[in-house]
């Protein structure tokens, strides 16, 4: 089987690394570097061009990109969150795409691919945050051109190490690719436990929106405090009414002078309210007693069709 896929690369090679690498923009859990690295291991030998390769995964990563990026700008974060929400660490996949936006803007485009699991995120995020289409373009083709001209630089630059790894999964036959197909299988049961280990640490009572919204209306509204990052809220400019806005990660700051025998209720916008879980551990660590996540966070409070606001263009600071 292992001759047959070198055959296939040597003989389609320009005509699958485009495929190869427009699947895996698209997000299917298909790792183009490999086949990136085995075409420079070919172009070092003559056997493909080295230019044809580079062009070839350039226009695969754009056309993934673009579809992604176009559905960004129209459909918004929502784009993003079903992404992570089908990726193999959904809890952590849009906070972490956010924060890096936050950081380097557009720029993100450049290293994204190089990052496991922002090369799919990055194009709809920055789509949706109203990054210029020709700005888009621009960056992403060069992060495009430095990851695919990586991968095929490794395969130029080894060369004979590489015929000789390949020589040997051939005679290894099917043993090579049933050894992969281990590998592959304990790396994903090695980030669910992972998922599963995150999720028991953050089991906690969950209030649900109808018993917030029920406490609101008989005058026993508690404390709600949004722990969204800030490039989230860019995103989604909902904020539940009267809710006060702070950072995951300024917690501290802004909570000091809160009575320790208040309700509070934190809510976010991320699968399992994990960010949210976070911030009630953070909270109940500091000595507050009555804290709860929000159950399905901001998207089941709107969904409910209890009231929302714009997000007002200057974040209040926590008052009393």
């Amino acid at each position: 089987m292992a001759h047959e896929i070198i055959a296939l690369i040597a003989q389609y090679g320009l005509v699958l690394v485009f495929f190869n690498v427009l699947l895996a923009q698209a997000g299917v859990p298909m790792p183009a570097v490999p086949t990136l690295i085995v075409a420079g291991a070919l172009a070092a030998n003559a056997q493909l061009s080295l230019v044809g390769i580079l062009v070839a995964a350039l226009v695969a990563c754009l056309l993934g990109d673009v579809a992604w990026y176009a559905a960004g700008r129209r459909y918004g974060g929502g784009v993003m969150r079903t992404i992570c929400r089908i990726s193999l660490s959904p809890d952590s996949c849009v906070k972490q795409s956010q924060l890096r936006f936050q950081r380097w803007r557009g720029q993100v485009l450049l290293f994204a691919k190089f990052v496991p699991g922002l090369s799919t995120v990055a194009p709809p995020l920055v789509g949706a945050m109203g990054l210029s289409p020709l700005s888009f373009l621009w960056l992403d083709g060069v992060g495009s051109l430095l990851w695919a001209g990586l991968a095929v630089a490794v395969g130029y630059a080894f060369a004979a190490q590489i015929d000789q790894l390949l020589a040997t999964l051939a005679s290894a036959g099917t043993l090579a690719i049933e050894l992969l197909a281990v590998l592959l299988a304990l790396y994903i049961a090695a980030k669910w436990w992972q998922r599963r280990r995150l999720l028991r640490s953050l089991h906690m009572p969950r209030i649900t929106v109808a018993e917030l919204y029920q406490a609101i209306e008989a005058g026993q509204a508690p404390i709600v405090v949004d722990v969204r990052p800030a490039a989230s809220r860019l995103l989604d400019g909902r904020v539940i009414t009267g809710a006060l806005l702070i950072d995951s990660d300024g917690v501290h700051q802004l909570v000091q002078g809160i009575s320790f025998e208040r309700e509070l209720v934190t809510y976010c916008q991320c699968p399992n309210e994990v960010t949210a879980a976070m911030a009630a551990k953070t909270l109940s660590a500091m000595g507050y007693r009555r804290v709860r996540p929000l159950l399905g966070g901001l998207d089941a409070w709107d969904a409910a069709g209890y009231p929302i606001e714009p997000l007002a263009p200057v974040v209040a600071v926590l008052a009393h």
